[in-house]
């Protein structure tokens, strides 16, 4: 039924109306969402800036990624990533353990630099000697080196000491524990090398007590908190160590992937 002219005089009176009782642009509220919004987004993204990637996690899923699809990891028979650095030495201590028949004084640790082997100071030192021991001298030449030359990695070794100050009858030869700790990781570096590891492929850093074994990466420290990394007997025998770390591929170049092999 057509409308009458007074219907469409009153409906069209009532859209005009309409119009006046609705605000124009969005809602008030709407802008204060929005500002929240854009806060938590640079918030997260901080959070993403200043977080640590462990390579060798991203690396673990990668290949689990890969071996899904049947893709081919290894090459050549040398570790050519980070997570077949550390499947190897977790072999490698099985071994380890087989032989000694208890655990051996290795641990390994992953983190932004890389893959660690951490070898207990005492099992490699005398006190306040940069001499290696046999035990460590035998498990260079068996386990260790092998596990270097059969992997694409540059090498850093690195001394560390507990916080305690040397005695004076070691002062002519080691001043302070940045001298022993710096020390301690060129013995290695020579034994490596004497065992065949290429030269170029070595880096010997000394830390002193600076860098505790179990301290948070994002802690910051000072002397007072390497003190409470030093507070009893245990946990000074933790930070006597001498660390192996298979450096992430950024901090080598291709050469070494050219010049590694078996063996």
């Amino acid at each position: 039924m057509a409308k009458t002219s007074k219907e469409k005089k009153e409906y069209k009176k009532g859209i005009q109306k309409g119009k006046t009782l609705v605000d124009e642009g969005l809602p008030g509220w709407f802008g204060t969402f929005a500002d929240m919004m854009t806060l938590l987004f640079a918030f997260f993204v901080l959070l993403a800036a200043i977080s640590t990637i462990d390579p060798v996690k991203l690396m673990e899923m990668a290949n689990s990624t890969g071996k899904s699809l049947g893709t081919k990891i290894k090459k050549d028979n040398a570790a050519s990533n980070l997570a077949d650095v550390k499947d190897n030495l977790e072999e490698m201590i099985e071994e380890l353990e087989k032989e000694s028949e208890g655990s051996p004084p290795v641990e390994i640790t992953t983190g932004p630099k890389g893959v660690t082997l951490e070898i207990s100071g005492d099992f490699s030192f005398g006190s306040g000697s940069a001499d290696l021991k046999d035990d460590l001298q035998n498990l260079l030449r068996d386990h260790v080196v092998p596990q270097i030359k059969n992997s694409i990695f540059q090498i850093e070794v690195s001394g560390h000491t507990d916080s305690d100050i040397l005695p004076k009858k070691f002062h002519d030869r080691f001043p302070s524990n940045w001298e022993l700790a710096s020390s301690r990781a060129s013995a290695v570096v020579r034994e490596s090398i004497a065992l065949g590891v290429d030269p170029t492929r070595l880096i010997a850093t000394g830390y002193a007590h600076w860098a505790p074994r179990d301290k948070d990466p994002m802690m910051e420290l000072n002397s007072e908190t390497v003190k409470t990394f030093n507070a009893s007997p245990e946990k000074k025998a933790r930070n006597r160590r001498v660390e192996i770390t298979f450096l992430k591929p950024a901090h080598h170049s291709t050469k070494f992937v050219e010049q590694a092999g078996p063996g």
